[in-house]
């Protein structure tokens, strides 16, 4: 009897290593890199090796979630060195091409358009497919000027237009000198320069207390950004936008001269900001007509304007009296009377100068809602129900409710700066340990900072400037660098945790944005993009390589790609930067350190 159970056993023994052996199998393909090489539309050389070897544990929490400061590590078992074989080739676009930016420069799509009336061609239109050529240099490019010289002065071979010296000679907004553009500080609107309008603006209306009270600033329309530039001596951080368009290269000037700016119009779409983010918005004549189309324009600045905040309009309907300036302003009052603005300040004359100014108030309660018969003509209240992060979402006719904290009240004005920096934001989540999360977040970037991005990476701080925190959670790595001579762009993705409202209620600054498309920014603007787990919940939709090319895209040659996630993520990243002829280091098993280079294509 005892003999017939041979068989069996020794079948049952065969059985079980089979299933062993395909187990193995199994979970060694799923080590590799199924996600590079879906996506990958490069061919990929045959001698392409990462390893997989275990790697030192890391954290793959988001960056709004506490952790403690990443533990000394082994050495990581990764090559480098290796590149992809990718068929690299320089963008060719004729004029436009050392200043390329993808989703505002698709002729193809904008020569389609039915209508250009309300600014359409100069919003966003991108490609289907995110380009994957690389964006020259010009002739010439030189290591951008160091702030804070870079404010006054910047290399005219770096952004080599002419034009607005030209254009705006009488106004002093820009000289060319020698090898350089100077920037006098001039401007339209405050021709006894730009240091006198501010002061004129806090001595007009002193409540606006610069810096203190006033913090987060948007400029609309902003020319070369020089009321942004000095505005930073006062403690104020101003978000300077403008369209691309006739006036050449102007938010280029800017981010040149390390100030911060975007590219972006008042068209048919909202402005990608969360409601009630500024304490003052400043228009010095900036060719936006605010009561036009019902007044859609003045309403979406209504939406992102902060209760109590202030909008300062310098224009001719303000202070010249013409058939057709005194039908602009009388439109304006019906608008901003429907709004339930009120002026506090209004000033003909700035200085010696033949301009005026005005100065009006957003209510701080919810009076303006009150259905009284008066308030028949005013347009109707914002329907909340199916409220969406404003991407690519059309101009509302309406008028934005106040916005309430997680208990429904009605948020008040922030703490003054910079107490406000580290105040508990009115806008955190309802969830009962929300604050003490943001608090160890805040102590986490502060550490990380400190210990390591500070003294154990291969960065030389002294040469950045302009900062982008490509996933930027609560702000915390804005916060902990406030100190240092730098600015940080807060990049909130449409498919994360909605946190901008907390960003800007800090007194940073920030955007939304879609990782899978291009961002509103010209070639070579930025020193150093941050990425803190970035990539772990854009692999389903982005493709690897097209990020890689927009980073190398908005990093100035020299410029650092600083980024903390998995060691997955690291080997898929890693060989794509290689093939463009950066280099990289790696430290404790989750920090990448990438240095773009000065290399293009061969033609």
């Amino acid at each position: 009897m005892g003999d017939r159970n041979y068989p069996f056993l020794f079948l049952l023994s065969i059985l079980l290593f089979v299933l062993a052996f395909l187990s193995f199998t199994f979970f060694s393909s799923t080590s590799s890199y199924p996600f590079l090489f879906a996506f990958t539309p490069f061919p990929i050389s045959s001698d392409f090796h990462v390893s997989v070897s275990a790697s030192p544990p890391v954290s793959t929490s988001p960056p709004i979630s506490p952790a403690p400061a990443p533990a000394p590590a082994p050495p990581d078992d990764v090559d480098l060195n290796v590149s992809l074989n990718i068929r690299w080739q320089t963008c060719r676009l004729g004029s436009v091409t050392v200043d390329y930016i993808p989703c505002l420069d698709n002729f193809h799509a904008i020569k389609r358009l039915k209508s250009k009336k309300h600014m359409e061609n100069r919003e966003r239109h991108c490609p289907r497919r995110p380009p994957t050529c690389l964006v020259p240099l010009p002739l010439d490019y030189k290591v951008p000027v160091q702030w804070p010289k870079s404010r006054d002065m910047i290399w005219y071979s770096n952004v080599p237009h002419p034009k607005l010296v030209e254009y705006k000679k009488d106004q002093n907004w820009v000289r060319k000198s020698g090898d350089y553009f100077v920037f006098p500080g001039g401007g339209t609107q405050f021709k006894d320069g730009v240091n006198f309008y501010v002061d004129f603006i806090q001595k007009t209306f002193p409540a606006i207390k610069w810096g203190e009270h006033i913090r987060v600033v948007l400029d609309v329309g902003c020319g070369v950004a020089s009321f942004g530039g000095y505005l930073l001596d006062k403690d104020v951080i101003t978000m300077s936008f403008a369209p691309k368009d006739e006036h050449e290269a102007q938010i280029q000037f800017a981010l040149e001269r390390g100030i911060p700016a975007t590219l972006s119009v008042i068209g048919t779409r909202k402005l990608t900001f969360p409601d009630g983010a500024y304490d003052l918005i400043h228009c010095a004549r900036c060719r936006v007509h605010w009561e036009a189309d019902g007044g859609r324009p003045l309403l979406e600045l209504n939406r992102i304007l902060r209760p109590g905040g202030f909008f300062i309009w310098s224009a001719t309907p303000v202070y010249k009296r013409d058939d057709r300036d005194l039908k602009v302003w009388k439109s304006m009052e019906a608008l901003t009377k429907s709004m339930c603005w009120k002026v506090v300040a209004l000033e003909k004359r700035v200085g010696s100068t033949r301009v005026g100014l005005v100065i009006y108030q957003k209510p701080s309660s919810s009076s303006c809602s009150d259905p009284h018969p008066s308030n028949a003509k005013r347009p109707p209240l914002c329907d909340e129900k199916n409220k969406k992060v404003p991407w690519n979402e059309r101009l509302s006719y309406c008028i934005s409710r106040l916005p309430v904290d997680s208990q429904g009240n009605l948020i008040s004005w922030p703490a003054p700066w910079p107490q406000r920096l580290t105040s508990k934001p009115q806008s955190l989540p309802s969830e009962p340990d929300a604050e003490d999360i943001f608090k160890e977040d805040t102590k986490h970037w502060a550490s990380l900072i400190s210990d390591v991005y500070f003294d154990a990476l291969a960065i030389r701080w002294a040469s950045v400037r302009n900062v982008m925190d490509m996933n930027a959670g609560y702000g915390g790595f804005a916060a902990a660098l406030n100190e240092f001579p730098l600015w940080v762009m807060n990049v909130v993705p449409i498919d994360a945790q909605d946190t901008l409202s907390i960003i800007f209620e800090r007194g940073l600054i920030g955007i939304y944005h879609d990782w899978c498309e291009s961002f509103n920014t010209y070639p070579r603007t930025y020193d150093l993009l941050h990425s803190s787990f970035l990539f772990k919940n854009r692999i389903l939709r982005c493709n690897i390589i097209d990020i890689a090319v927009e980073m190398d895209r908005m990093l100035r040659p020299g410029g650092y790609l600083l980024l903390q996630d998995t060691m997955e993520t690291i080997k898929k990243l890693n060989p794509v930067l290689r093939s463009l002829h950066w280099s990289t280091s790696l430290y404790q098993g989750q920090f990448l350190v990438g240095k773009k280079g000065s290399w293009r294509p061969s033609e």
